[in-house]
């Protein structure tokens, strides 16, 4: 990929160790494959997808470049979507395409998993392949990594060429967490932080594995940037006139924080494309982290 192929209004970062450059605003694929997932949606229906695939088509107009998707996301219609509107992009934008997808990590064989994603996506290669996690209890890990366990196979199928990187996701900061990070092998993990879940980022004592992932050289990306809707659930329930749009400042507190390369946000509409766009663009109305965690004044 090439760092030109980015349009130069989107802020840009190298993610982690891998030394890609991309976006650091991230098209998420949750809402493309899941059926009313925060609104009313259905990926079978022909109008509702075929404006996601718009989405995505506008999204690398204006330099998105970090896609991601998985075969849970609506038993791979989310995929299917991606892999049809990226086959049909421009070929000049195809080159800045940074494409992640993942794996159920309580599989035992990962080759069918991935041969399947790619066969949805369209691609001979997949840029990130991640395990799929919300949380990982401790026997969970265990098998993910020992000898001839996920990550084993990962590394695997990384060798034969079939995947560049590897990922984990999760939602929490248990044990295992910490355990994948120390190992070395992945290559980027994806954790839930926003303006409520900041349990990975506690800068004032400091602990959290944004940090340890950070020292360890990986890639960091974050999925429910927005709060996947409930901080503007709560908005509503204690301020039901309310009529201000959160999600621009949702979003600039996630970028500003150094540590985080992609802010993933998923995305159904042309509209909400630019929308987020303009907010990653605006860097004059970031948070300033430091002053917000500072306890006196």
């Amino acid at each position: 990929m090439s760092e030109t192929a980015i349009d130069p209004a989107l802020e840009t970062t190298t993610l982690g160790r891998t030394g890609v450059v991309v976006s650091r605003l991230g098209f998420g694929g949750a809402p493309a494959g899941l059926t009313n997932y925060l609104a009313a949606y259905s990926p079978a229906d022909a109008a509702q997808r075929d404006a996601v695939i718009a989405a995505l088509h506008r999204a690398l107009e204006l330099g998105i470049a970090y896609f991601d998707t998985a075969p849970g996301y609506g038993g791979g219609a989310g995929e299917a979507i991606f892999g049809e509107a990226l086959a049909s992009a421009p070929a000049h934008r195809l080159a800045q395409i940074f494409l992640a997808t993942k794996l159920s990590p309580t599989l035992a064989t990962a080759r069918p998993s991935v041969e399947e994603s790619l066969r949805r996506l369209r691609r001979d290669r997949l840029d990130l392949v991640q395990l799929h996690g919300s949380t990982y209890p401790p026997e969970l890990a265990d098998r993910i990594l020992a000898r001839g366990g996920l990550l084993d196979q990962l590394g695997q199928l990384q060798s034969e060429g079939l995947i560049r990187f590897i990922g984990f996701t999760s939602e929490d900061n248990n044990p295992a967490v910490y355990r994948f990070i120390a190992t070395d092998r992945f290559d980027v993990m994806q954790i839930a932080y926003n303006l409520l879940f900041q349990h990975p980022y506690e800068p004032t004592r400091p602990f959290g594995s944004l940090l340890a992932a950070e020292a360890q050289g990986m890639g960091i990306c974050t999925m429910r940037t927005l709060t996947s809707g409930l901080f503007q659930k709560w908005v509503q329930w204690v301020n039901p006139a309310n009529t201000f749009d959160y999600n621009a400042a949702l979003l600039q507190f996630v970028l500003a924080n150094p540590l985080v390369d992609v802010a993933l946000v998923g995305m159904r509409t042309p509209e909400m494309v630019e929308q987020n766009v303009a907010a990653a663009c605006d860097r004059a109305a970031r948070v300033d982290l430091d002053a917000l965690h500072a306890k006196y004044v």
